[in-house]
């Protein structure tokens, strides 16, 4: 159950990397999405808090394994911060903004659709693995942030569970850290 938890919560950032692709414009860079998943069930809320405490005690064969296969993606391991949300940095070249590419790949696992509205996008998704759904919004700040509310549905608890994710997304630099 622990693990299904993380899983979950580390889609979520990956989701909304994956929306901002599909903006008008994706500025090329480093940047961050910061997310916090919130329930009202407790049995839920446990399980992410166990998840995210698991995240920051990783053995070291499995952080760096971790390590290794986000970074091969341009991403960062992901960090936890003092109030609970998951934060992950992942490099756009100059390349992959004028394709509206982000170094996520779902393929297999997610299908999102994003609809263009008055100041960001109505975004959709459902993953089989673990199974979920959801919507939401991503509002674009300026070119160098966006705050997205996503209503979620998940089972990976084992039964289903609704959860809400608020996340802000920031351009950190115009360059990149380079790829192991």
């Amino acid at each position: 159950m622990k693990r299904r938890a993380l899983t979950v919560t580390l889609t979520f950032p990956a989701l909304l990397l994956g929306a901002l692709a599909q903006a008008q414009t994706v500025k090329p860079g480093l940047w961050e999405t910061s997310s916090k998943v919130s329930t009202a069930d407790i049995q839920t809320s446990a399980a992410l808090d166990m998840a995210m405490q698991q995240l920051g005690n990783l053995p070291p064969a499995q952080k760096a394994q971790m390590d290794a296969f986000l970074a091969k993606n341009g991403v960062s391991s992901p960090t936890v911060g003092s109030d609970g949300a998951i934060a992950v940095r992942a490099c756009v070249t100059p390349e992959m903004a004028a394709r509206k590419e982000l170094p996520l790949n779902q393929k297999g696992q997610c299908t999102s659709t994003s609809t263009p509205v008055s100041g960001g996008l109505d975004v959709t998704f459902t993953c089989k693995e673990p199974a979920s759904s959801g919507r939401g919004q991503v509002t674009f700040v300026d070119d160098q942030h966006y705050k997205m509310v996503m209503d979620v549905t998940t089972t990976a608890t084992g039964s289903r569970q609704d959860v809400k994710v608020n996340s802000t997304g920031r351009w950190i630099a115009a360059s990149c850290p380079a790829k192991p």
